[in-house]
């Protein structure tokens, strides 16, 4: 197995359980749970590694300048700092890598995908004062700054690269061939985001069958989100059932068996044909 490697069973469990208990608090923290997230896969990312890349958070954000004006001044700044400072940015090449997931990796590698590398133009904007939030167009993940009438894009996988409305127009026909949406910029929710985050996670460890246990702890993550897709509990059997354990994902498919069969009966019967047959393999 490749590194990162992850953490004992002791230490996973309570990660989990304060990655559930964070999700469901009042105001979910992006921060902690993405570090939450990187300690699952990486378990040489301790208690101080942790606190270690919030200080750097905070460090960054203290070398912004005080309230440099509206939404474009924002982000203009983040540009300079961010961007062209410490030089933040993504390439082609991180879309291979897991630490582009991981943001204790990201800020020390200052590489990653667009929605990490948002997550650090985030928490270090949010830090400073700054109207941010994240805005999930179809296939790239970008920042927003100011309210709706003003908002100010900007691309941090482009260095920070600030957007005109033809540049996002652009980036969303590329992705989808569709037209851009006025709901395409909304701003983004914290816990969609993390989900967002797991779901690339999922595709990395997807193309990767030596890596089933990447792609099982990311969906074990995603069903402690407060909301998530119901088909996750079926990806989350068929690991099981990939990874050798029968009787843990055969249980998994009869459970979700039972939740499909209030909607489509046909589905329900193939899904506990297959938990049969994994039964079958214990023989």
């Amino acid at each position: 197995m490749r590194p990162p490697y992850p953490p004992p069973p002791e230490r996973s469990a309570e990660l989990r359980r304060r990655f559930a208990e964070e999700a469901r608090s009042e105001r979910p923290d992006l921060s902690a749970l993405c570090l939450l997230v990187g300690a699952e896969a990486d378990g040489a990312l301790d208690e101080a590694g942790m606190d270690a890349a919030q200080v750097e958070l905070d460090a960054l954000a203290g070398q912004l300048p005080f309230r440099p004006g509206g939404p474009r001044s924002w982000a203009v700044a983040l540009r300079e700092l961010l961007g062209e400072r410490y030089g933040f940015r993504g390439s082609a090449a991180d879309y291979q890598r897991l630490e582009s997931s991981l943001l204790h990796q990201v800020l020390v590698r200052r590489r990653g995908l667009p929605i990490l590398l948002s997550v650090v133009w985030m928490e270090v904007a949010r830090r400073a004062g700054a109207p941010v939030y994240g805005v999930a167009l179809p296939g790239h993940f970008v920042v927003g700054f100011g309210p709706t009438d003003q908002q100010v894009l900007a691309d941090p996988f482009d260095g920070g690269r600030v957007l005109t409305g033809g540049d996002a127009e652009m980036l969303v026909a590329g992705a989808t061939g569709a037209p851009l949406q006025p709901s395409m910029l909304t701003p983004a929710d914290p816990l969609d985001v993390v989900l967002r985050i797991l779901n690339n996670v999922r595709a990395w460890a997807a193309t990767r069958p030596e890596r089933t246990d990447v792609a099982l702890w990311a969906v074990e993550l995603s069903l402690l989100l407060p909301s998530h897709p119901a088909r996750l509990r079926f990806e989350r059997a068929q690991l099981l059932v990939q990874r050798g354990d029968f009787v843990e994902g055969a249980a998994e498919l009869e459970a979700y068996a039972d939740v499909v069969a209030g909607v489509d009966l046909a589905a329900a019967e193939r899904v506990r044909g297959q938990a049969r047959a994994a039964r079958a393999m214990l023989n």
